[in-house]
């Protein structure tokens, strides 16, 4: 069954007419982990705000636990969890107090529903009388949740929940993710760390408002073309302006400590004369597996 449906959905809020969601289809499977992967202004926050019917579409029809998102907005309301990017709980108000006031506005209470947040919430309910404003980063993103779980939605969208927290709550976070699907939920998550793409069991790579792909994160790494390489050098930024002056090379990117290079054309002895080719010292040349991110930067240039 498929919990959520967008039919060539645009929405624009430039003068000029410019797409900020553009023709945007999709489809997540019930009980699926979905990720929407993407860096800023790419469209995933218009996105999510048109399937939680908090803004409307110009065109395009949106279906979310089979309701549109326009007729039906709230049944769809009653059935969804959603978590903003932005903090965007009662600052002046208690851990407890926000809880309780979340469930109260969807006629339930901690009690009933707390077997979905125990987990998380006990590793909150230590600071339970403790202002939301005061509250740590990763903290803050544990309540977030708990209050968009706390009336036991069927759909869960997270809009960049892991932006701004440290390594060791992100890792927590996806873990927390991975026991709430066990559940039966259905979770849609955006971000625009590519790291946490491979922790999706199907994502959408956006772009400008664009899909430029979607498949697991399996598939697309699979639709790479090219045999990838990563170079390294003593002096890199020499070395890049070489690769990207080299008619060897098709495409180069800086990637940390080394650079991902693709070739021209084919053939055993391309990398030997690459190496010939090149006057930087310390040359170090290897053949890689693409990542997530390097299937995204060759979807752009395309």
């Amino acid at each position: 069954m498929k919990d959520v449906i967008l039919e060539s959905v645009c929405k624009s809020f430039a003068k000029d007419g410019a797409y900020a969601v553009d023709h945007v289809s999709l489809e997540v499977e019930e009980g699926e982990l979905f990720g929407l992967i993407g860096p800023d202004g790419a469209g995933k926050t218009t996105i999510f705000r048109i399937l939680t019917t908090l803004l409307l579409a110009d065109n395009g029809k949106g279906i979310v636990h089979d309701y549109d998102v326009v007729r039906d907005y709230k049944d769809i309301r009653k059935n969804v969890g959603y978590m903003p990017g932005r903090f965007s709980l009662y600052q002046d108000l208690s851990v407890e107090e926000n809880l309780n006031f979340f469930a109260a506005i969807f006629h339930t209470s901690i009690q009933e529903n707390y077997d979905l947040i125990r987990d998380i919430y006990i590793q909150i309910e230590p600071f339970k009388t403790r202002r939301a404003g005061k509250l740590s980063g990763g903290m803050k993103q544990k309540l977030a949740l708990c209050c968009a779980l706390i009336h036991r939605p069927k759909v869960l969208f997270l809009d960049e929940p892991t932006t701004g927290v440290d390594a060791v709550s992100r890792k927590e976070f996806w873990e927390m993710l991975e026991r709430l699907k066990q559940q039966g939920i259905t979770i849609l998550v955006s971000t625009p760390y590519m790291d946490e793409a491979s922790l999706c069991e199907k994502i959408a790579l956006i772009q400008d408002g664009r899909i430029l792909s979607i498949n697991t994160p399996e598939g697309i790494i699979a639709e790479f073309p090219d045999q990838l390489f990563a170079i390294k050098a003593n002096n890199m930024s020499a070395l890049l302006k070489e690769l990207r002056e080299s008619s060897l090379v098709s495409s180069t990117n800086a990637f940390g400590e080394y650079h991902h290079v693709t070739f021209q054309r084919e053939g055993s002895d391309k990398e030997k004369e690459l190496l010939n080719t090149l006057s930087t010292d310390g040359v170090e040349l290897k053949s890689i597996s693409p990542t997530i991110e390097d299937c995204f930067i060759r979807l752009m240039a395309q």
